[in-house]
């Protein structure tokens, strides 16, 4: 089932080229008719059954053309984002801003890197993504994301694939020039800027991708393929990303991870248009545009 925010922020379930409401299928339930994405994931947690519920409910439909799509989560617990998590990428960034080589470090050193995006940097379908007049230098990174359905604490990695309540796709927008000479500040800054993560178009249920770790992720920019990878070349796969994480601190529903970009990141300028694929969950296209 894929879970959308859509027009007003209501939350539906896109089915073919259809919307269907939400709320209007679960309010028997106990749930209010303005349930947040949040509210409802852990409603379909606690209760699997009323997910038929929601299926047959096909009333109210809106062409999946004219809705306009949101980010489907606006105030998750955290979104935690997984540095360096392609070996192709690390490469790739020593090469374009000298960055450190850390192929000698331990898996939980390098998840160690792990960095948070404010809620405030959320955007969605069609952005736009902002460029800061601060910055000369802007990539895109295109990133499978897994949606934490259940409270998770020290969850072994073997069990940890069980706490995903689903999947979407997160662009981590990033800034790669310090401010200052000679300075560089800490990625909580350098991606944290507004409109600098991308999330959407929807989320995707657990049960529909059997299996994270095998999707194809592939990215046009202004028509132009710079993109082209598989998940399956990550350095820690997320049952490893939630058993460290979680081991940390306490996974609440709602809670965003997001796995670490591939190479073949791109700068970004005014007026780019981009769209990124993962396979399983779709197509989400971003509008760039210079901060005024």
């Amino acid at each position: 089932m894929k879970l959308c925010r859509y027009n007003e922020g209501s939350v539906g379930w896109v089915d073919g080229h259809n919307v269907y409401p939400v709320s209007e299928a679960l309010t028997a339930s106990g749930l209010p008719v303005h349930a947040s994405m949040e509210e409802i994931i852990a409603h379909l947690v606690n209760h699997p059954g009323d997910i038929a519920k929601i299926t047959s409910h096909k009333e109210h439909a809106i062409d999946l053309s004219k809705a306009h799509l949101l980010s489907p989560l606006i105030n998750p617990p955290a979104v935690w984002a997984a540095a360096a998590n392609y070996k192709a990428h690390q490469a790739e960034m020593i090469g374009r801003v000298g960055s450190s080589d850390r192929s000698s470090l331990t898996p939980d050193e390098l998840m160690a890197e792990i960095f948070l995006k404010p809620n405030s940097s959320i955007t969605g379908p069609g952005g736009p993504v902002i460029l800061p007049k601060v910055s000369k230098h802007v990539d895109f990174e295109c990133e499978l994301a897994a949606v934490i359905g259940k409270t998770a604490r020290n969850v072994s990695s073997k069990d940890a694939l069980d706490y995903v309540f689903g999947y979407t796709m997160c662009w981590d927008i990033s800034i790669r020039d310090p401010w200052g000479i000679g300075r560089q500040n800490t990625r909580n800054i350098r991606k944290g800027f507004d409109t600098f993560c991308g999330l959407g178009p929807w989320i995707v249920t657990a049960d529909e991708i059997k299996d994270p770790h095998i999707l194809n992720i592939n990215v046009e920019q202004n028509g132009k393929n710079v993109m082209k990878a598989n998940t399956s070349d990550m350095i820690n796969d997320l049952r490893e990303l939630i058993r460290f994480l979680s081991s940390v601190c306490t996974l609440k529903a709602g809670t965003v991870i997001t796995t670490g970009t591939p190479a073949g990141v791109s700068r970004l300028a005014h007026g780019d248009h981009l769209k990124g694929t993962i396979d399983g969950i779709g197509a989400m296209e971003l509008q760039v545009i210079n901060e005024v």
